[in-house]
C-alpha cells in the first residue's frame, strides 16, 4: 500500500512538472474590461503544448496520461471511503496543513445565539438555515432534499423577483445587484430562528412521478417537484417572488476552479450559438464583493460568485446570519420589515474583531475550502469505463462538461498553480429547458439557465453522502434520472442517451461513476 501511494504521489508530481504548462492562447472578452486577449503567464511554446494536452481525445483504447489524477498534484490519494471529500491537497506544506485543520474546525463549528458565554461562537442568526458550514455540506459533499427522517438543513429556497422598474433593470444591467429580494423575507427563506423568534416559514415539496420510456422499452420514473412555503410568520410573500430550491454542492476542487484562467473559460462561450451546434454557453459576469470590479462568476448554481471567498462570505451571511469583513451586517438576511429580528442582540465583540466572524475566521474557512482535494479516479482503464467515456464524447456530453483545463501558472496559491485538472465542466450558464427551470433570474442568468456543475467526484456521491440526490434540487435519485432531466441545450445529448441500448447506457454510467 505504501509503495502504491508513493507511485501515485510521484505520478501526481510528474503531472505537475510535465503537463501543467501555461494554458491556451485564446481570446479574452469585452464583457470583462481589462481582460487581455490571451493569457499573460505563457510563452508561445508553452501555450502550444497546453493546447495539445487539453485537446479532446480521440483515442478511447486506454486512459489518457494522468487521467487518474483529476486534481493534478493536488489530487487526494487517500482511500475512497466516506471521508473521500475531506482530505487536504497533498501538495500543500506542513505549515499549511495546520491552517487547513484550523479552517476545518471553523467549518465544523456550531455557532450559537447571542448573547452567550462563548463569545467567540455567538452571533448565529437571528434567522438562519444552519448552525455550521458542515451542516449543509455533509462530509464536505452534497446536500439533500428533506425526505423521511432527513432534515431540511442542507437545502433551502432562494427568494427573488424579476426587476420591474427601469431603475431596477438598470441596476441588474450594470451588475450592481444580482437579484431583487423579497421585500419581507429577503434573499432566502430561513426556516430556523434563535429562541424567542419565529422562523420565517417552512419549505414544502410535492413530487409527481413522471414515467419516461426509453428507446429499448425501459421505463424510468422521474420525480417532478412542486415547491411552496407554509407557516409564513411575517406576512405573505410578494406576488412576484419566485422560489428556487438549492441543495449544497460538493466542496472539492474549489481552489483549482478559481485558478482556471478566465480567458480559457470564456473561450468556450458561444452565447449566440454562432457555430450552430445547439450549445450556447454564456459567461456569468458579476462583481467582486470587495473591489467592485467586473469578474467572471464561477461558483454557485447560477455562477453568481467569482471566488471561494465570495462564496464563503455569502454562506456565512445568508445561511448562518453571521457577519464577516466582506459582509458586515450582523443580521444577515433579516430585512427591515422583520423588526423583531433586528431588535435582537448580535454577536459582535469589539475585543475579538469588528464582525461576528472576524479575520482570520473567513480567511481560514476560505483556505480550507480551497484546499479540499479531488479524489483519485478509479477504474480508468476498465474496458466498460473507456467505452462509456467514448459514448460521453460521442453523444455530446463533453460539449458542456468540458473535461480538461490547465490552471494559471501565477495562481494565488502554489498548490493550485499550473495543474492539469479534469473537472468536466465549462463553468458557463446553459439553458436547461422548462423541466429544470426555476424561473428566477440571477444576474445575467435567466430563469432557465444553470452553471454546468463539475462532475469530478460524482461517482463517490453514494459513498460520501448516501444514495442519489443529483441536480440543483436533488430531484434525481440516480445519474440516469439526472441525464433524462436535461432539456434546452442538453436535449440532443439527453435524447441520444435515451436512444442507447441498455448495455451502452450502463457503460456511460460506469464512466460517470469512475469520476
Amino acid at each position: 500500500m505504501q509503495t502504491r501511494r508513493f507511485l501515485i504521489v510521484a505520478l501526481s508530481a510528474l503531472a505537475g512538472a510535465l503537463f501543467l504548462l501555461p494554458a491556451l492562447v485564446l481570446g479574452g472578452s469585452d464583457l470583462l474590461p481589462g481582460l487581455p486577449a490571451a493569457r499573460q503567464d505563457l510563452t508561445a511554446g508553452d501555450a502550444e503544448r497546453v493546447r495539445t494536452v487539453t485537446r479532446p481525445t480521440g483515442d478511447f483504447s486506454r486512459a489518457e496520461p494522468f487521467e487518474a489524477m483529476p486534481g493534478g498534484a493536488a489530487t487526494s490519494v487517500a482511500r475512497p471511503d466516506a471521508d473521500a471529500f475531506s482530505h487536504f491537497s497533498p501538495n500543500i506544506s506542513f505549515a499549511e496543513q495546520e491552517r487547513f485543520k484550523l479552517g476545518n474546525a471553523l467549518f465544523s463549528k456550531l455557532w450559537v445565539a447571542a448573547p452567550s458565554s462563548t463569545q467567540a461562537s455567538d452571533g448565529l442568526g437571528p434567522l438562519y438555515n444552519a448552525r455550521s458550514c458542515l451542516s449543509c455540506h455533509i462530509r464536505d459533499g452534497r446536500g439533500h432534499p428533506p425526505e423521511g427522517d432527513a432534515d431540511r438543513t442542507s437545502m433551502f429556497l432562494r427568494l427573488a423577483r424579476p426587476p420591474q422598474t427601469d431603475e431596477e433593470k438598470a441596476l441588474v444591467a450594470r451588475h450592481a445587484i444580482l437579484t431583487l429580494p423579497d421585500p419581507t423575507y429577503g434573499e432566502q427563506l430561513q426556516d430556523l430562528a434563535v429562541p424567542g423568534l419565529a422562523a420565517e416559514g417552512e419549505m414544502e415539496i410535492a413530487y409527481e412521478e413522471v414515467p419516461v420510456t426509453l428507446a429499448d422499452g425501459t421505463v424510468i420514473a422521474l420525480r417532478k417537484p412542486t415547491y411552496s412555503v407554509s407557516k409564513l410568520a411575517y406576512g405573505p410573500l410578494d406576488p412576484a417572488t419566485t422560489l428556487s430550491p438549492r441543495i449544497a454542492p460538493p466542496m472539492i476542487g474549489m481552489g483549482l476552479i478559481e485558478a482556471i484562467p478566465a480567458e480559457d473559460i470564456l473561450a468556450h462561450a458561444d452565447p449566440e450559438d454562432r457555430d450552430g451546434d445547439g450549445i450556447a454557453g454564456k459567461a456569468a459576469i458579476t462583481r467582486d464583493h470587495r473591489t467592485g470590479a467586473l469578474v467572471l462568476g464561477r461558483f454557485g448554481w447560477k455562477a453568481q460568485n467569482a471566488s471561494v471567498r465570495d462564496q464563503s462570505a455569502a454562506a456565512f451571511s445568508g445561511d448562518m446570519g453571521l457577519s464577516t469583513p466582506d459582509r458586515p451586517d450582523p443580521y444577515g438576511d433579516c430585512t427591515p420589515h422583520e423588526t423583531a429580528c433586528r431588535a435582537l442582540p448580535t454577536g459582535e465583540q469589539p475585543r475579538l474583531g469588528a464582525t461576528e466572524a472576524p479575520d482570520p475566521v473567513l480567511d481560514l474557512v476560505t483556505f480550507y475550502s480551497k484546499n479540499l482535494a479531488v479524489p483519485t479516479r478509479r477504474n480508468v482503464d476498465r474496458p466498460d469505463v473507456l467505452a462509456g467515456k467514448q459514448l460521453f464524447y460521442r453523444i455530446g456530453c463533453a460539449d458542456c462538461h468540458v473535461p480538461k483545463f490547465v490552471t494559471r501558472r501565477d495562481a494565488e496559491h502554489p498548490a493550485q498553480a499550473f495543474q492539469l485538472i479534469w473537472p468536466y465542466s465549462d463553468f458557463l450558464l446553459h439553458d436547461m429547458g422548462d423541466g429544470l427551470a426555476d424561473n428566477q433570474p440571477v444576474g445575467v442568468a435567466s430563469g432557465r439557465q444553470w452553471r454546468t456543475p463539475p462532475l469530478w467526484g460524482i461517482g463517490l456521491t453514494g459513498t460520501v453522502n448516501g444514495p442519489g440526490f443529483f441536480l440543483h434540487d436533488g430531484r434525481a435519485r440516480t445519474l440516469t434520472e439526472a441525464i433524462l432531466w436535461h432539456g434546452g441545450e442538453g436535449t440532443k445529448a439527453r435524447n441520444a442517451f435515451a436512444a442507447l441500448a441498455r448495455q451502452d447506457r450502463d457503460r456511460l454510467i460506469a464512466f460517470l461513476e469512475s469520476l
